[in-house]
């Protein structure tokens, strides 16, 4: 099979086609051909080697110190099983699939093994492979970091990044929670944004956000823009500042100090669990989540969608198509 293959870090010029064995499903998995994956900020930082401030000497021990120690990137899929282990019951060839390897990445290949148990979810009918495709980068790590701080009705969020992948799948949930949601995102954006739920919208490049003391009970963070210390004066008494693109003095703010009136940073990567891809599924279904895909690349294209992805300016998530007919 074709896989794209990251042999050193750099630029989208490293992406290397390769050819590479088809994976055999062992017994409790099933092996997934791939009509669509994305491309992720994760993915562009792997593959740059973009790391938060502080962390890459902590984290090239890890990840690889040369290059990516997986060196194929690629976090979600969706398509159509076409061979399952023995003892298989949940799926059978021809079914319409999405899942979520995550941090095991080997998604940018034409066939992906994934455990029946793991994070793999029937398709919701009715959406696209593309846009299934793109749901799990943004929406696990919402759902998440929602989950570990706590987010009630009524509270009110600062969602930072708010058009991203991560950012987009933050207001609808939040706000699905019963929150106030006020999104910082470019000017372009705006609209996207509250379409998707922002009952406020500040501009980034012409509105200093950092100006309201004590007017959040959470602050999601998405994009390494804001640091605790700029974070705290923002809280309300026990609010929280999620730092999702965390640098090391983020990591460590975590511990705690004194004089802070409760207030706490959460930070750190989320946590993947496989029930977060039928969860976001559910919600696809129900009509509470859309996918929000910026545009579309052929396989063939995929440095492309890297250095586009690389510019910081994707709203949502970018597709990767390997069947053409997937985007629709």
């Amino acid at each position: 099979m074709k896989a794209i293959v990251c042999p050193r870090y750099g630029g989208p010029e490293v992406l290397e086609f390769r050819d590479v064995p088809i994976p055999e499903p062992k017994a409790d998995e099933v092996r997934v051909k791939v009509l669509a994956t994305s491309v992720t900020s994760g993915d562009s930082r792997m593959r740059a080697a973009r790391f938060p401030p502080g962390m890459g000497l902590i984290a090239r021990p890890f990840l690889g110190w040369r290059g990516p120690r997986q060196p194929i990137l690629g976090t979600e899929i969706a398509g159509i099983v076409d061979a399952v282990g023995v003892g298989i019951t949940r799926y059978r060839p021809g079914d319409a699939v999405m899942a979520f390897p995550g941090g095991k990445m080997g998604c940018h290949a034409e066939y992906r093994c994934v455990a029946e148990s793991g994070p793999i979810a029937p398709k919701p009918d009715g959406l696209s492979f593309a846009k299934a495709a793109t749901l799990c980068f943004g929406g696990s790590t919402a759902l998440h970091f929602l989950e570990v701080a706590a987010v009630a009705p009524g509270d009110r969020v600062l969602v930072i990044g708010a058009s991203g992948a991560v950012g987009s799948a933050l207001v609808q949930l939040a706000r699905h929670r019963g929150a106030h949601v006020t999104a910082v995102c470019s000017a372009r954006n705006a609209d996207l944004v509250r379409g998707l739920g922002a009952e406020a919208v500040i501009d980034h490049a012409t509105t200093d956000f950092r100006g309201d003391p004590g007017a959040y009970d959470v602050i999601f963070e998405t994009v390494g823009s804001m640091t605790t210390r700029d974070a705290l004066p923002l809280l309300r008494p026990h609010g929280r500042f999620v730092a999702i693109a965390a640098g090391l003095r983020d990591m460590l703010a975590t511990i705690g100090a004194p004089g802070r009136q409760g207030r706490r940073v959460i930070a750190g990567p989320a946590t993947e669990r496989p029930e977060h891809v039928q969860q976001l599924a559910d919600l696809v279904t129900g009509g509470t989540l859309r996918p929000v895909v910026d545009g579309t690349y052929a396989f063939d294209d995929i440095a492309a969608a890297h250095a586009y992805v690389d510019t910081g300016r994707k709203r949502g998530s970018v597709a990767i198509l390997l069947d053409p007919a997937a985007r629709d």
